[in-house]
């Protein structure tokens, strides 16, 4: 006669407490994986708000004076520099029309977000009987590589372009 006995309950193998944690460790992986991307976007977002932002204020204030060639931010008392144009701006990449105004950039780091500003005109038309000229206004702001430490921006282009058109008789310019 055979007899069975009652089995007890069993531990776990070393292969099913491998297999669990192999399982866990890929679910961390693509939740951190998740939230360093997410965290990322955050902050390449944040950057190009804060330039489309700033753009948005020079070409609103310029606009104010009917685009006037002596038009100059460092005036505006808000931390605006004058410095020379980098290179960047003047690769061809087809930002903004027309000539730099004062053939010169203008640097500012808002809430630790270091951008560099062109501001370009261009005369698009003028109406010798009505004695009218159209120029167009722009803004580039290209925030700074530096946000990007290890080259997380390099899939981006950091650079905002703003434009806007003025007639030169509908204010002081």
């Amino acid at each position: 006669m055979v007899v069975k006995q009652a089995k007890s309950p069993t531990a776990h193998t070393l292969l099913e407490v491998m297999v669990a944690t192999v399982v866990l460790a890929i679910a961390a992986v693509g939740a951190l994986g998740y939230q360093y991307h997410a965290a990322r976007q955050a902050r390449v977002a944040r950057a190009q708000i804060i330039a489309t932002r700033t753009g948005q204020l020079l070409l609103e204030d310029w606009k104010s004076t009917g685009g006037s060639d002596d038009y100059d931010p460092t005036t505006l008392g808000l931390g605006f520099s004058s410095i020379s144009i980098p290179q960047f701006f003047t690769e061809g990449q087809g930002k903004g029309s027309g000539a730099p105004l004062h053939s010169e950039a203008y640097a500012i780091t808002i809430d630790g977000v270091p951008m560099q500003i062109v501001l370009r005109w261009e005369d698009i038309d003028t109406d010798e009987i009505a004695e009218m000229t159209l120029r167009q206004l722009a803004v580039v702001a290209k925030f700074d590589e530096a946000l990007g430490q290890s080259g997380s921006l390099a899939v981006y282009d950091p650079a905002i372009l703003l434009t806007s058109y003025v007639r030169l008789d509908a204010s002081d310019g």
